[in-house]
């Protein structure tokens, strides 16, 4: 990013959630968007976010975005990004498939989108990360890396439609039926997308592991040390290539035939990874404490920010949904330490005036006619 400059400077919402129609302005710094509760805060942080992920980061159908009764909604963006000044817009349907453009085209594939405005969630829901079921850290994955390998989205969404028909397939067919016999088909197709996704994961929690077990060290006050391994199987080599793991996993997945038919489901393959967090040496999610597994989630947040600026150039629009208020006074300074640089988007529901040097948004009757004041 030329100069390290990125931010989104205008927002512009129709038949968004609760928005009939509004248009907001941010500042390139920190951005305090206020009010009361179930007033339409975090559906800006979830437009701006859909504008960098392509996808929401509440919701899996485009569907639950339109608001309710209208036919279609439409997000749309100044933003400065890779040196210039670029628009983003997407149009929801009800009926049809959404519609993306970038400075008035249509984008062919959703991967088109991604990159130009890369965006960081972080919500209560990301508190419990750690403790979470492993889906809830595969997500964190996923999230990050379609945005920063466009091409790793197709690899997800392909092996997800694999893992979908293969379930089909394992539920409806019968074992040495003419239609059992394309599962080895699907087998190694899942294997060779598969290798795909567990070589860019695993390389995503090496690099995280390094810079959140320093977060994590400064937020804990060097009391203990926190550490990520990537948890899949076959169990991953980095000194294997992607071609030979596939293989590995291949014979893996014909391993396991048995039992999937038995189970009637898939039992094996990158579906079932997970982030294995350990502090002080012991499982996190087994034996930490409410403040250690949130320090943890921190340190795992801001290490995601950090892989963004390196890759990037440039600090990522960082979107915080009202996690201060979940946070003991010395984690809310560890986080407000780490927002100087680049652009933030903190909702609230205080007046802001513990930003005195942010822009301040007001939101109310969200439910309504959005008023919202700048």
């Amino acid at each position: 990013m030329e100069n390290g400059c990125l931010c989104i400077k205008t927002l512009n919402l129709q038949h968004f959630r609760n928005y009939e129609q509004g248009t907001v302005s941010f500042s390139p710094g920190v951005n305090v968007i206020c009010g009361d509760n179930a007033q339409g805060k975090t559906n800006l942080l979830e437009a701006v976010f859909y504008l960098g992920a392509g996808k929401s980061c509440r919701s899996a159908n485009d569907r639950e975005l339109i608001h309710f009764g209208k036919p279609e909604g439409c997000i749309e963006a100044a933003i400065f990004s890779q040196g210039r000044e670029q628009t983003l817009k997407a149009r929801l349907s009800v009926n049809t498939r959404r519609s993306l453009f970038v400075n008035e085209v249509k984008l062919a594939t959703p991967r088109e989108l991604l990159g130009r405005l890369p965006c960081v969630f972080f919500g209560p829901e990301e508190l419990g990360i750690v403790r979470a079921g492993a889906s809830a850290r595969r997500r964190y994955m996923d999230l990050a890396l379609c945005q920063l390998r466009p091409r790793y989205m197709a690899l997800l969404a392909e092996y997800n439609r694999l893992h979908k028909h293969k379930t089909r397939l394992l539920r409806d067919a019968a074992p040495g039926s003419a239609m059992a016999s394309v599962l080895p088909d699907f087998n190694r197709r899942m294997a060779e997308v598969g290798a795909g996704i567990v070589f860019c994961r695993a390389d995503f929690v090496k690099r995280a592991a390094l810079s959140a077990s320093g977060f994590h060290q400064e937020a804990a006050g060097d009391r203990e040390t926190l550490c990520l391994s990537y948890v899949t199987k076959p169990v991953f080599d980095e000194n294997l290539s992607q071609g030979v793991y596939a293989r590995i996993l291949y014979e893996y997945l014909k391993d396991k035939e048995p039992s999937e038919w038995a189970a009637g489901r898939c039992l094996a393959g990158p579906h079932r990874d997970d982030i294995e967090t350990s502090v002080g040496g012991v499982s996190a999610r087994e034996y930490g404490s409410q403040g250690q597994t949130r320090t943890a989630a921190l340190a795992m947040k801001m290490a995601e920010r950090q892989i963004f600026r390196e890759e990037l150039g440039a600090y990522p629009v960082l979107l915080l949904d009202d996690v201060l208020s979940e946070l003991d006074a010395h984690r809310q300074e560890f986080v407000l330490n780490h927002i100087e640089e680049g652009q933030v988007l903190i909702t609230c529901c205080e007046d802001g005036t513990r930003f005195p040097a942010a822009n301040t948004i007001k939101v109310k009757e969200g439910k309504a006619k959005p008023c919202i004041s700048i």
